[in-house]
């Protein structure tokens, strides 16, 4: 029989109070607060750009020492020899809890923005600019973004496991260095950050997904947009992921995730045949080619003689961005990762969210291009013309087969965020539960009690308009998250050192 954990009563009613105190203050004062909330996040990417880029970047090279060194081999659970889960539900589930319908919107949108407005001062719209499009795309959700999700994870899990901190929370991941200070006001301070940066993490979400199926099913049934299409479509991804979440892990969301992740693979596949595979295939291999030689160059870009902004307004957004997320998938993937090495967690997280985003970006996002410049459609236009949900089921009205192409992107859509929102209820129940030890999961009513509240918040802030505030104001948290990952650093280090640091002498 499934173990339940219980409530902890200290993190969950102080969150969902932050939760509705900030979400009503920022939407009813949404005005005022909106021009400051864009304000500090410029000073965030603009003053502090070279300080996210090199933390990110020490993340990835950290990592690599870690895969390739002693350390890689210790195991979490060290009693513990065979993973919970198999390679691919394991990493179907890191890769749709990580990227779910954002993969689907940006491979599309982003490469068409770079080639509007390149890096490097190259004229939009040429030929250089096509050159970059996709390798900046590759870049962004590429190893760097992977690493800056997988150092939380090594630190939680290696807490969780090997450390005997039984709660799956991040303020017990910083135990290193906070000691017992982690049991107390400060780590619930920690907490109630990150569930609140995972609640604007899922706004996003929402905040790509809602208008581009809703662009799918008014292409499919010549449904009209509103906010009645945009609430049913939200209520049924919540009948979705409620009813994966009641299941629990491997009932639930691993079988949701494997599902997904074939449907990706499908749709993917299907693309690139019927499209210019031949272009598709040489288009991605030149933009490896291209973001492999400039990888530093790309990884420490600030610009600042030209001014561009552009490293600010899409490299660091997107560093800042994902540090903020983070904790959500490492606290996630931290409680599917018993039994495996830290060099296999490295491993699995670098190569199965980087090639599952570059398989979008090379095959949706080259094809769009394609469509750019061979004159079949004109992507840029419609972006400006009909905005970019309506871009992309116009992109994928160019197929052969248009409409089942759209009736099968509206399907892994539906999925792909009823995938994502599933392990973000797991994940809060689980950080607002005392304990979360060896095949023990929050109570049901519990995961669905964070599921309804999540549905109940999209939907209000749906038919206010104040969705975008919110999810714009997660990011108002990364400096108290830049502290965070220097705490995990300095935690996992000293563990690590102090657990295993004398085996060579051995």
């Amino acid at each position: 029989m499934q173990k339940r954990s219980k409530l902890d009563p200290y993190v969950f009613w102080p969150a969902i109070a932050v939760l509705l105190i900030i979400t009503a203050v920022l939407v009813s004062f949404q005005a005022t607060i909106a021009p400051l909330i864009t304000q500090g996040l410029s000073i965030i990417t603009h003053q502090m750009d070279w300080v996210f880029e090199f933390l990110t970047f020490g993340i990835f090279v950290m990592l690599v020492w870690f895969a390739a060194g002693r350390y890689g081999k210790v195991r979490f659970g060290e009693d513990t020899k065979t993973p919970a889960f198999g390679n691919f539900s394991y990493g179907a589930m890191l890769f749709c809890a990580g990227m779910g319908t954002s993969i689907m919107f940006w491979s599309i949108i982003e490469p068409m923005y770079y080639y509007q407005g390149p890096p490097f001062q190259i004229e939009g719209q040429t030929a250089a600019a096509a050159e970059w499009a996709l390798s900046y795309g590759l870049f962004h959700w590429g190893v760097s973004a992977w690493a800056i999700y997988t150092l939380p994870t090594i630190v939680i899990a290696y807490s969780l496991y090997n450390k005997g901190n039984k709660s799956l929370k991040i303020s017990q991941a910083c135990k290193g260095v906070l000691g017992h200070s982690a049991d107390g006001w400060l780590g619930r301070i920690i907490d109630i950050l990150v569930i609140w940066s995972l609640v604007g993490g899922l706004g996003t979400s929402l905040g790509l997904g809602v208008p581009m199926i809703a662009a799918g099913i008014g292409d499919l049934f010549g449904v009209e947009q509103s906010a009645l299409l945009s609430i049913g479509i939200i209520l049924i991804w919540s009948v979705i992921y409620l009813t994966s979440a009641t299941l629990g892990l491997e009932k639930g969301i691993s079988k949701l995730s494997n599902l997904n992740v074939y449907l990706a693979v499908t749709l993917a596949l299907f693309v690139l045949i019927v499209g210019p595979t031949s272009f598709l295939l040489a288009y991605f291999t030149d933009s490896v080619g291209q973001m492999a030689q400039n990888f530093l160059r790309m990884s420490f870009y600030t610009d600042p003689v030209h001014q561009s902004g552009f490293p600010q307004d899409w490299t660091v957004f997107y560093w800042v961005w994902f540090a903020c997320t983070a904790p959500f998938l490492g606290l996630f993937v931290a409680r599917i990762s018993k039994g495996r090495t830290i060099k296999s967690v490295i491993v699995n997280m670098l190569a199965w969210g980087t090639l599952g985003g570059w398989l979008y970006f090379a095959v949706m996002g080259g094809y769009a291009m394609d469509l750019q410049l061979t004159g079949a459609f004109n992507v840029v236009q419609s972006m400006a013309d009909n905005g970019n949900a309506q871009t992309i089921i116009n992109v994928l009205n160019t197929l052969p087969l248009a409409k089942l192409a759209v009736l099968f992107f509206v399907v892994l859509g539906f999925i792909f965020l009823a995938t994502s929102l599933d392990s973000a209820s797991f994940v809060l129940a689980s950080t607002a539960s005392t304990t979360a030890g060896d095949g023990e999961e929050p109570a049901v009513w519990h995961t669905v009690t964070w599921g309804i509240l999540m549905a109940v918040l999209a939907i209000s802030l749906l038919l206010i308009g104040g969705l975008k505030v919110v999810q714009s104001s997660t990011v108002m948290v990364a400096i108290p998250i830049l502290i965070i990952y220097i705490l995990l650093t300095v935690s996992i280090l000293r563990w690590l050192r102090q657990d295993h640091g004398i085996q060579e002498e051995q």
